[in-house]
């Protein structure tokens, strides 16, 4: 398991360093936009769209290092009162549900990527090919599934660790 856990952790911070990188690039062309645009009266033409497709690569690249922080927001009003082995179950059972749904998921958006890309689709503004994007994004769901698969077994290897 630890092996797992070592692969994860290192997947998770590449992501995190290129989803680093699109965030300042992300900021550096929206203001770009905004200088151009005020003062000069000279608008970039296409940065939101440049600026919607680094932000899906952000999101979808931060996905599983939130994940493996467990930053994401959890509601546990009710489950904080059930006993500890009833959360590990249900732990359990949610990163099993999820695991999956995220693997469709990736798998799907990367279809989807493969038809834009097969089509030659470009973007409306800009007329640049954004499969890659698609992609980016696919991936970052992909490495999400592995951090809830790695999250799903830990819940058996501490078990095991308490009996």
């Amino acid at each position: 398991m630890n092996y797992l856990e070592k692969i994860n952790l290192f997947l998770n911070r590449i992501l995190l360093v290129l989803g680093s990188a699109a965030v300042l690039l992300l900021m550096s062309v929206a203001t770009v936009n905004v200088v151009l645009r005020y003062p000069f009266k000279v608008p970039w033409r296409g940065a939101y769209e440049v600026v919607g497709f680094l932000g899906a690569i952000v999101i979808a690249f931060a996905l599983g290092f939130t994940q493996k922080r467990k930053d994401h927001i959890v509601v546990d009003i009710l489950t904080e009162k059930f006993p500890k082995k009833v959360n590990r179950i249900l732990d359990g059972i949610s990163y099993f549900i999820t695991t999956i749904f995220f693997a469709i998921v990736s798998w799907q958006v990367f279809v989807w990527g493969l038809k834009i890309m097969k089509s030659g689709e470009v973007s409306e503004t800009l007329k640049m090919v954004f499969h890659p994007v698609i992609f980016c994004v696919s991936f970052g769901f992909t490495i999400f599934s592995f951090t809830l698969l790695v999250d799903f077994l830990n819940i058996f290897k501490s078990k095991e660790k308490q009996t």
